[in-house]
């Protein structure tokens, strides 16, 4: 698809499974809560993704502003709502990609960037041609089309979606968003399609292949242990699972008191042996005190 088609689809938009169809190119704000023009967060090296992703040099982590999924406990909602964040062109983005990879980055990690496919793809092969050589990790909600993500394929090269939810009536809850396991379900299953079989190279980075994150939820652990149940059932060991402990109750979720907590170490013990004795063996698990605002990182437009 050419460039000028791509670029018409942030007209009438539908890149995201929320259809909201609002004018994004003509100024009108999605339900991601922007419009076509580019905002970006934070551009920097981070050193807290998975060990294949973040190794010692660090993920050069480009942090969009926006959203389409809106979680009610969103570890990063100040940018989430695009509260946050520097409005910059397709070419500047280009220029942070390069400089990312001057500075001994692992690779390029697009945080939560669908609502800006169209602009990451140009983005992308303009610092391809300037000689950029890293690989491009796409981190999203894993709340995805597949008709958007097939825009990017020869274009990522690891896939790291969340699966946050198995019961639609948490993800109504906490989401707005029934279908998601639904949609999520296709979404990992093109992803996967995509770039096959993961592939690491001699430092142990991943230089192809797919992620799937889930964020444990405190009192919600039989969702949790469907969810590791059907990955592994469907996915086998072609998807590398991450479960995460890392869930910071912010106040944004008074309202719900039963997430006003962190997960306590023995739900988190329990799902981590759960996921073992189904089958799982390429996974990540998370170790320590990682549930902190500490771990949230600052976003104050940093490289961008």
């Amino acid at each position: 698809m050419g460039v000028r088609r791509i670029m018409n689809l942030l007209s009438n938009c539908t890149l995201c499974p929320r259809n909201c169809k609002a004018d994004r190119g003509n100024g009108q704000v999605g339900y991601c809560k922007v419009t076509e023009e580019l905002v970006v967060a934070r551009a920097a090296l981070h050193m807290w993704e998975e060990p294949c992703i973040s190794g010692e040099a660090g993920s050069g982590t480009v942090f969009f502003s926006g959203c389409s999924m809106g979680c009610v406990y969103c570890q990063n909602n100040n940018i989430a709502d695009a509260r946050a964040g520097k409005k910059i062109t397709i070419q500047r983005l280009s220029e942070i990609f390069i400089e990312l990879q001057e500075k001994g980055a692992n690779n390029i990690n697009l945080v939560t960037p669908s609502h800006y496919v169209p602009q990451i793809i140009q983005g992308i092969s303009i610092a391809r041609e300037s000689g950029l050589t890293l690989p491009i990790v796409y981190n999203s909600s894993g709340y995805e089309k597949v008709e958007t993500l097939e825009l990017l394929e020869g274009t990522i090269s690891v896939y790291l979606p969340d699966f946050k939810y198995m019961s639609s009536d948490i993800a109504k809850k906490y989401s707005n968003c029934s279908n998601y396991f639904e949609v999520t379900s296709k979404a990992v299953a093109e992803m996967v399609r995509q770039v096959g079989e993961p592939e690491f190279d001699q430092l142990g980075m991943m230089k192809k292949g797919v992620i799937v994150r889930h964020l444990t939820l405190p009192g919600y652990l039989e969702d949790s242990k469907n969810i590791i149940k059907y990955l592994y059932e469907t996915f086998g060991d072609t998807v590398y699972i991450s479960i995460m402990n890392q869930y910071t109750p912010l106040p944004q979720v008074e309202q719900y008191p039963e997430l006003n907590r962190k997960i306590t170490q023995k739900e988190y013990d329990e799902l981590v042996d759960y996921a073992i004795e189904t089958g799982v063996e390429n996974g990540f698990i998370q170790e320590g005190e990682t549930a902190l605002e500490s771990f949230i990182p600052e976003f104050n437009n940093e490289g961008v």
